[in-house]
């Protein structure tokens, strides 16, 4: 069973995030492509490849925008 943890606060923000910033669908495609190409990376003991790294800075970036919109940190004063 599963209980909701995040605040009401987080909640809009998230709402917010995925209605004005990026769509729900495109974040997943984000983590998606950020995981498989660190996997990649990892599994074959090299740099990234070349082609990948244009996916890979947008992934970075959604993943910081999610980040700080569940736990604002950066922004924090």
């Amino acid at each position: 069973m599963s209980r909701n943890n995040l605040s009401k606060e987080a909640e809009l923000r998230l709402m917010s995030f995925f209605n004005n910033t990026i769509a729900p669908d495109q974040m997943t495609k984000a983590l998606r492509q950020v995981n498989f190409i660190v996997a990649l990376g990892i599994l074959r003991e090299d740099e990234t490849l070349q082609q990948e790294i244009i996916k890979l800075e947008n992934s970075f970036y959604w993943l910081n925008e999610l980040a700080e919109i569940l736990n604002p940190y950066l922004d924090a004063e």
